[in-house]
């Protein structure tokens, strides 16, 4: 199952768009690590991690539910984090 929702996805590419940024030169890629003999009740976990190609700078953020990962990206973003 994926941990980036749809609509997390779009808040993403929102963010880029709205800040000049080009989508192209980023690349997500989850990773899950839910415990697999967990009960499915249970949350599932993981992170995102975020790569720059054009520099290669990347950052990992927690994803899953209850996580607001497109949040501290912005906030890198802000900070000069991708160059």
């Amino acid at each position: 199952m994926k941990l980036i929702e749809p609509d997390e996805l779009e808040q993403f590419s929102d963010l880029l768009t709205r800040q000049s940024w080009s989508l192209g030169d980023f690349e997500l890629r989850e990773a899950d690590v839910t415990d697999p003999g967990s009960d499915e009740l249970l949350p599932m976990k993981g992170y995102v991690e975020i790569r720059r190609k054009s520099n290669g700078m990347a950052r990992e953020y927690p994803t899953g539910d209850g996580t607001v990962w497109v949040a501290a990206f912005e906030r890198d973003l802000a900070c000069g984090r991708f160059g």
